[in-house]
């Protein structure tokens, strides 16, 4: 048989795709884990949340090759 990777954005979407599963009685496994290291995550996370609060800086197309 095969093996297929499915990448959901969001829990609903999880929660959907094991529910289509199970209906269709297709055995699966959910390893849970994340494949990124945590430590890029959370750089990413508050990357994010500086960029909410606008602590960010902008840079003009023009002024690039001054």
């Amino acid at each position: 048989m095969e093996t297929l990777k499915i990448h959901t954005e969001d829990k609903e979407q999880l929660k959907t795709v094991k529910a289509i599963l199970k209906a269709l009685k297709v055995p699966f496994e959910a390893s849970g884990e994340s494949p990124y290291d945590p430590e890029f995550v959370a750089k990413i996370k508050e990357s994010e949340r500086q960029a909410k609060e606008g602590k960010v800086k902008t840079i003009k197309t023009e002024d690039l090759w001054k």
